[in-house]
């Protein structure tokens, strides 16, 4: 569910056109690719969506790999609890954040409550904060009056957003 964002590089390094990186976002430490250079004429202040922490190394690219492991066993689990609950919701993707801390479930149509309620299950195994998402929703009407404008704190970085997020789960670190 990939976003676009603009990012200061912590270490004023200027990282070509699709080098992969970690960036840290409002919502984590995330791996992200570069799509354009900064450009002279931008203005450091306008790089309001994060930092561009480093480029991706050989040990980020490890842990990436059993991130997306996980990820896969997270979303035939959610998957398999959806059948067992006789659920007709469809699981569009799961994301597993690069810090390890953010699972997101995305959802097409309505997440039922019992659903919501099993999910603590799975944030506890997988030891992460699970978000969910109304894909539908958001797609069509986005995050509400304003979205995308400085009234409504950018596309996405809506503070007070209630379509872009339906619940929030918090699973325990160990």
């Amino acid at each position: 569910m990939g976003q676009v964002g603009r990012f200061t590089a912590v270490d004023a390094v200027r990282y070509p056109r699709h080098s992969r990186v970690v960036v840290r976002t409002r919502r984590g430490l995330e791996v992200g690719d570069v799509l354009t250079s900064p450009d002279e004429r931008d203005d450091e202040s306008s790089f309001a969506d994060g930092e561009l922490l480093r480029g991706l190394t050989v040990q980020d690219e490890l842990l990436q790999t059993r991130l997306e492991k996980n990820r896969q066993e997270a979303f035939a689990a959610c998957s398999k609890l959806m059948g067992e609950l006789g659920l007709s919701t469809v699981l569009v993707d799961v994301e597993h954040l690069f810090d390890g801390q953010g699972l997101y479930f995305y959802f097409l149509g309505n997440v039922p409550q019992e659903l919501q309620d099993r999910m603590q299950q799975l944030a506890e195994t997988y030891e992460a904060q699970v978000q969910f998402r109304k894909f539908t929703e958001t797609l069509i009407a986005g995050c509400g009056p304003g979205c995308g404008t400085e009234d409504a704190n950018g596309q996405g970085g809506c503070e007070s957003c209630t379509s872009c997020a339906v619940a929030s789960i918090c699973g325990t670190k160990r």
